[in-house]
């Protein structure tokens, strides 16, 4: 094996960085959605961001800081609180689709890590009702 092919994902995409700027832009898009912007509680969508991130880092392969500052991800159980409707997914997809596209990765990381986005989101779906509970407390908290 060379070193080339023994390369983890995380570092053929740049690593941290990479998933930091993808991040950052998704959140940018995520601020002014009227979709998904009431999701989250916070006025500063900075800690959400910086969990987004640290997951994302550790799912591909770079330092476990999401689950030693939170614990397994059940992002199942995480998400079951809020109403992650198909227009919700469409848009998260929408602005996780603007990072990737800024964040111009070859084309096989690209289909790689936009794969993983799709089957995720489609897994969180849990709700085609579009009307929230009032008493249901707001949030997204990867």
């Amino acid at each position: 094996m060379t070193a080339a092919s023994e390369q983890t994902f995380y570092a053929a995409i740049g690593g941290a960085d990479t998933i930091h700027r993808i991040v950052h832009r998704f959140y940018a898009g995520v601020a002014d959605d009227p979709v998904l912007r009431p999701l989250y509680p916070e006025d500063d969508l900075t800690a959400a961001e910086r969990r987004f991130a640290m997951f994302l880092v550790q799912y591909w392969g770079g330092p476990q800081d999401y689950s030693d500052e939170r614990g397994h991800p059940r992002l199942r159980m995480r998400h079951a609180p809020f109403a992650v409707t198909p227009e919700a997914r469409e848009h998260w997809l929408r602005h996780f689709r603007a990072g990737l596209d800024e964040a111009a990765l070859a084309p096989e990381l690209d289909a790689e890590f936009w794969a993983y986005v799709e089957r995720a989101s489609l897994f969180l779906v849990n709700s085609h009702d579009p009307v929230v509970d009032p008493e249901t407390p707001s949030g997204f908290r990867l």
